[in-house]
Parts: structure tokens; C-alpha cells; sequence
């Protein structure tokens, strides 16, 4: 059977999750900010789930329609096929957003909801009470402009809740992100990669995962493995396939920091998510990190001067990081803070930027990748044109 799916994912991932479908061979539907909308069979919910760095869930499509009014959104509730995916005894609760959309109080939308899809399935299952004792079936809705999505969540649990991070620092950066920056810094075996602030451990176990062609989602549990209309078999196949596709890489990450907490958690991290033949973790200053005769890139995420530090000792660590971290010959450097000034502070304009988001805070992805006698030569040409 052909399924309507939806990939949520932070805003900012939408582009890696339509690639990360793409390359999965799933067809893309349409793309909005935080949505990808693909179609596929009864392995694409199971592969999906196992396999995407990127998305925060994976749903089926139920159906959509335009709901101007609470009578559009209950005979448009009503008329989809509910029975199907939903048993007599099933708990079917209700949650979603409404965005630029008339119907926008949340919990009126969740009541109507409920309320019809009760009413279908009665009929359908030819009964007057719904226990709903038995499995989770999570109904998700999404009204955007007045077009009502309904959806039923086959992840369970947030996708970047990838099973080796049980416990995280003060700051924890969510995994699906982490892969977002590692993605972007473009990994390689004969470069070192090293996060000098590594809290707990999150960016290069993500970037020792993608070198090491690892499935995030193998080592956990999705919700979609109670529904009886995707086979066990299909489940069982894309986890073999996952620990078939497990490479050997002479990739190396470093994950440092200066406080020794952190360190033995990501120490406890990296062996759970089974990489700790590529990353090596110690205790040391970010401020004074050597390149020893070695090509590395750097990605880190300094406090942003919210959850950890004030604004001004942020502000000072973004200079001191930038008057040390330009002695490291030509290493690429990349940074994701929430700070506009980052650049002025850190002394150097960045040769590329992306808007991410860290949660809910907009963040901003400095990237630091030519050459320093490059940056020079482009700024004596720039003054040399000016006289």
C-alpha cells in the first residue's frame, strides 16, 4: 500500500531531510518550513524512522482539507477513513498547531477532532463504547491557512531522542541539529574533526555515525511497531539492512571540554552509541587547542549567555576565541551561536551563514572555510579597488 507521509524536522533541515528522502528513494510531495511531504510504501515508515538524521517524526497523511469552520473541520474529520488505522479498542488522542488559520484556538480543534473521529470509528466497529485500553495511536493535526492535515505520528518518540544520550549537560543541543552541522561541515577521514566545547558529546558522536554510515534510529523503538497494518517483517528488515550498511572508517573526532563532567558523560555517550573507535574524549581548554601539524575542522557550540554563562562572559569567550582560534593555520571553523555579533566579536566576517533554529531560539551557523591568506588577499584587492 502507497502511504501519504510527512517529515517534521526544525526549521532550517528541510533541504538535508528532502535530500536525506531523495536518497532513501521516496518521492517528495512538497516542501513548506519544518515539513516535508513525501509518498512511499509500508517500508518507507520503518526505513524513514531508522535511517533520517534530520527529521523529528514521521506521520501518515489520514487525509487534508480546507476547514474554514468548526462544522468544515468535523464533516472533514468524519468523512476520512479512521478504521483503518485505528482499532475498536485503541487510544486515539489528539494534538497539533494552527497557524494563519480561522480556526485558531488549539483545544476547540482538538475537541471537534476527537469528537468525529469517535463518532467514525462507532460506527465503523458497529459500537457504542471506545475503551481505548489497547495501543497509542497518536493523531496529529496541522491547519496552515485553513487547510486541515490530520496525521497519524508513527515515531513515538521525538526522532532526535536517538537512544545514546539518556542523560545530557545544562545546554543540551538537540541531535537532529547536531547533524545538521555536521552535514553542512562536510566531514572526511583525512581531517580531524573536533569539538573543543563538547558538553555531552552530541556533535561528534553525530559526525563518528554518519562516517561510520550508522542508522540513528537502530538502537530504539518506534511507535509504528504496534500498528498491525506494517508487518513486523518490514521492521525487521530495515534494522538489518541498517546493521548491514555499518562501515569501517579511519575517520578520527575529538571531543574535548574543560569541565570534567562533561567529559565523563560524553565518555559514557560515545560508548553507548557504539563509536568509540572514532572518537576520542579528554579534558582541555578550547583556548588552547593546538592543530600540531594536522588538518582539522572545528564545530562547536559555545553558550549563547542564556542557559549557561552570562551575555557578557559569552561575549568575551567569542573574542578569545577568535584571537586563538586564527593560530590554527587553515583549519575550517564553524560556530552556531544566537548572537548577531558573533562576527564582530570573534574579529573575522564568516564566509557563509545559516539561519538555524536551537529549539525554538533563532540561531545563526558562522562558517569559517578559506583559507586566511585567501580572506588577506580578497581584502587587499577590496582596498586596492578603493584607491
Amino acid at each position: 500500500m502507497e502511504y501519504d507521509l510527512v517529515g517534521t524536522c526544525l526549521f532550517g533541515l528541510e533541504h538535508s531531510l528532502g535530500e536525506e528522502i531523495d536518497k532513501l528513494g521516496y518521492k517528495r510531495r512538497e516542501t513548506i518550513d519544518g515539513r516535508v511531504y513525501f509518498s512511499g510504501g509500508e517500508d518507507a515508515i520503518a526505513r524513514m524512522n531508522i535511517w533520517t538524521r534530520y527529521a523529528e517524526r514521521i506521520l501518515i497523511e489520514v487525509g487534508s482539507f480546507e476547514a474554514l469552520t468548526f462544522d468544515d473541520l468535523f464533516e472533514g474529520t468524519y468523512a476520512l477513513p479512521w478504521e483503518r488505522y485505528i482499532g475498536k479498542t485503541d487510544k486515539f488522542p489528539v494534538k497539533g498547531h494552527s497557524i494563519k488559520s480561522t480556526l485558531y484556538s488549539v483545544p476547540d480543534c482538538q475537541r471537534i477532532i476527537n469528537k468525529a473521529v469517535a463518532n467514525r470509528l462507532m460506527k465503523a466497529h458497529r459500537t457504542t463504547v471506545l475503551p481505548e485500553t489497547g495501543k497509542l495511536c497518536q493523531i496529529e493535526f496541522f491547519l496552515f491557512k485553513d487547510k486541515a492535515v490530520l496525521m497519524i505520528d508513527t515515531s513515538g518518540a521525538p526522532l532526535h531522542r536517538r537512544g545514546y544520550r539518556p542523560e545530557s549537560n545544562e545546554a543540551p543541543l538537540r541531535e537532529t541539529l547536531a547533524a545538521e552541522l555536521v552535514n553542512i561541515s562536510r566531514p572526511r577521514e583525512d581531517v580531524l574533526f573536533w569539538d573543543p566545547m563538547c558538553g555531552s558529546g552530541t556533535i561528534a558522536i553525530e559526525a563518528a555515525m554518519r562516517m561510520k554510515n550508522m542508522a540513528p534510529g537502530a538502537m530504539r523503538y518506534f511507535a509504528g511497531e504496534r500498528f498491525g497494518y506494517i508487518p513486523q517483517k518490514t521492521w525487521a528488515q530495515a534494522r538489518e539492512e541498517a546493521a548491514d550498511s555499518v562501515v569501517k572508517t579511519s575517520f578520527e573526532a575529538y571531543a574535548s571540554d574543560i569541565d570534567e563532567n562533561c567529559v565523563k558523560l560524553t565518555e559514557s555517550n560515545v560508548a553507548r552509541a557504539g563509536v568509540g573507535d572514532c572518537v576520542r574524549v579528554f579534558r582541555r581548554d578550547a583556548l588552547e587547542i593546538k592543530t600540531e601539524g594536522r588538518r582539522g575542522t572545528i564545530v562547536c557550540n559555545p553558550p549563547y549567555g542564556e542557559r549557561m554563562m552570562t551575555v557578557a562572559e559569552a561575549e568575551e569567550l567569542y573574542r578569545r576565541m577568535g584571537e586563538h582560534f586564527k593560530t590554527l593555520d587553515n583549519w575550517q571553523i564553524y560556530v552556531i551561536s544566537s548572537s548577531e555579533n558573533f562576527p564582530r566579536l570573534y574579529g573575522r566576517r564568516p564566509d557563509k551563514t545559516k539561519k538555524l533554529y536551537n529549539g525554538m531560539i533563532p540561531c545563526w551557523y558562522y562558517q569559517y572555510f578559506r583559507r586566511t591568506d585567501d580572506v588577506r588577499a580578497k581584502k587587499m584587492r577590496s582596498e586596492h579597488g578603493r584607491k
